[in-house]
């Protein structure tokens, strides 16, 4: 049993508006009571910060690990959709997901991935059916059904589609959605099956039309999309229906902060403190009905205390009335997790990553951009030596390659616009939504030497430029590593700065990578069975007739 305790300071009742001298009283990990009463502390106690939409597996951390670092920023839950791991290995990756987290105090909450395989234009590992669904609503760590990618089905009903949101409905669980770009009818059309999320507003725009339809909006700033300035306007005006959300975050982005960084730069633009804690915290804890805390009496004894309303710097976490970090240092001990995967290729050769010129005089180009996922179809004169197309690095023009990591398959060959690199080749496991390999070089060579690197270590990412080699090896479903958290991102940024010297000026270059072969998300993307277009759900030749 739990000690009894007090905790002191200055306490930010959001629900109320107001900020007053008191003490917690807390027993058996609740609050017992909020004793009004003059003190001498100077910090603040405040309900603790839920990521909205996370998926886990981006952070290329196990659970466990992923808890150990975000407990440091104040974050006390998450809104986690597996759907990563849901691609690799299923229900089975699921239920190791929703296990591992039971490891620490931190309050996972899991989604049942709606869209697994995310699209028949491509090879995944699993696929998670209705029925498999249902037995997963059927456990409370399931709280809603995650991100209905598929929003051509929704528009259309779908039969599949709309029996996956039926079961949401049945269940009681709420329904996620992401429709990048859907605005007017189509919106309205989206969100009348049901579904009352989005975290894939780009312009402030789209995201009122959501809001028109009484959709809620998650204000996202991951490792890739970033999402923040063009969203945070629509704060004063909508602060019940929009919450904060990280999407994808690398490992040494969440060493650096997490939720905490978005309320401290929503407070430097002048919101109200109030607004911007409720879309912090209150928002999401209520939307997802969640056994959270909110600073209350007879709450889970969930909340943080910071140093001040101008640094907001978090001095201490409590999870269920434990104390989980204090004064930057995490309080949940390493803990050793099991591996588990699906990776069944062999290394491949230069020869398998040619491509003929065939006479080609245009060629389609995806052309990439730094902190968001959707791209736009280029179109370019090809640079052709020896009857092959080659990269073009002096325009930025390089070769890009997905590689099929669940069967043997000849690679998927295609041209990418502003990685940047000016020598060797990158790679990685990670791959949305699939997590096929992914890579990107200069010459066959060193894209073959980058493939095989992860297929050897069946998971990682890689970078590879003359004699230098890199390789962040990721065994568990090849997409995580099981070791601690620290020295996983303390890899990370290793491999990530070798990408920068090699030429990238992208703020993330393996996140960026990493969502070149999301198909859902438009426009031009690569996937292991070819170019697709994602704005008419269609692949698309690589030589432009």
């Amino acid at each position: 049993m739990q000690a009894a305790y007090t905790v002191s300071g200055r306490i930010i009742d959001i629900h109320n508006k107001e900020i007053f001298e008191g003490t917690v009283h807390v027993a058996n990990g609740r609050i017992s009571k909020i004793v009004r009463e003059a003190t001498n502390a100077t910090n603040y106690i405040l309900p603790g910060f839920v990521d909205a939409h996370v998926h886990v597996e981006s952070s290329m951390l196990v659970p466990c690990e992923f808890a150990r670092l975000a407990v440091v920023h104040g974050t006390v839950a998450t809104i986690s959709d597996p759907h990563e791991i849901g691609n690799v290995l299923g229900v089975k990756g699921v239920e190791y997901m929703i296990e591992n987290g039971k490891k620490t105090p931190f309050k996972f909450y899991f989604g049942a991935p709606s869209c697994v395989p995310a699209t028949p234009f491509e090879t995944a590992g699993a696929e998670i059916t209705a029925a498999d669904i249902e037995e997963l609503f059927k456990r409370d760590e399931i709280v809603y059904l995650a991100e209905m990618m598929n929003w051509p089905g929704v528009l259309h009903r779908d039969p599949v589609v709309m029996e996956k949101i039926e079961l949401a409905k049945k269940y009681g669980k709420a329904v996620d959605g992401h429709a990048p770009g859907l605005m007017g009818e189509q919106a309205k059309l989206y969100a009348s099956a049901g579904i009352t999320t989005d975290h894939e507003c780009f312009t402030a725009e789209e995201a009122l039309d959501k809001l028109a339809v009484d959709m809620k909006i998650l204000i996202r700033e991951g490792s890739a999309a970033k999402n923040f300035e063009a969203l945070i306007p629509l704060l004063p005006q909508h602060y019940q229906n929009i919450m904060f959300c990280s999407d994808d975050k690398h490992p040494d982005n969440l060493v650096e902060g997490h939720i905490n960084l978005l309320v401290k730069r929503a407070l430097a633009k002048g919101n109200d403190l109030f607004h911007v804690l409720q879309a912090a915290s209150i928002n999401p804890v209520e939307h997802y009905k969640l056994n959270v805390g909110l600073l209350r009496e007879n709450d889970p004894a969930d909340f943080i205390l910071v140093d001040d309303l101008d640094n907001f710097n978090v001095l201490a976490t409590y999870i269920n009335g434990e104390m989980v970090a204090e004064k930057g240092k995490s309080n949940i001990a390493f803990t050793e997790s099991e591996t588990i995967n699906n990776f069944n290729t062999s290394p491949k050769t230069p020869e398998q990553f040619a491509v003929p010129s065939a006479d080609a005089h245009k060629i389609r180009v995806i052309e990439a951009f730094d902190g968001q996922l959707i791209t736009k179809e280029g179109i370019v004169e090809p640079k052709i030596e020896n009857g092959f197309i080659v990269s073009d690095v002096a325009n930025d023009i390089l070769k890009m390659t997905v590689v099929n990591r669940y069967e043997e398959a000849e690679p998927a060959v295609a041209f990418i616009k502003n990685i940047g690199i000016k020598q060797g080749a990158i790679a990685s496991s990670v791959g949305h939504d699939s997590h096929n390999i992914i890579a990107v070089g200069v010459d066959d060579e060193s894209i073959t030497r980058a493939v095989n690197l992860i297929i050897e270590a069946k998971g990682g990412v890689s970078a590879v430029d003359g004699d230098r080699e890199q390789l962040l090896p990721l065994p568990v479903a090849g997409i995580m590593s099981a070791e601690d958290g620290y020295k996983v991102a303390e890899a990370y940024s290793g491999i990530d700065k070798m990408s920068k010297e090699m030429g990238s000026n992208l703020a993330s270059p393996f996140m960026t990578l990493s969502f070149m072969a999301l198909l859902v998300i438009p426009s031009l993307k690569l996937s292991d069975k070819g170019l697709f277009n994602g704005d008419t759900f269609s692949f698309v030749p690589l030589i432009k007739a």
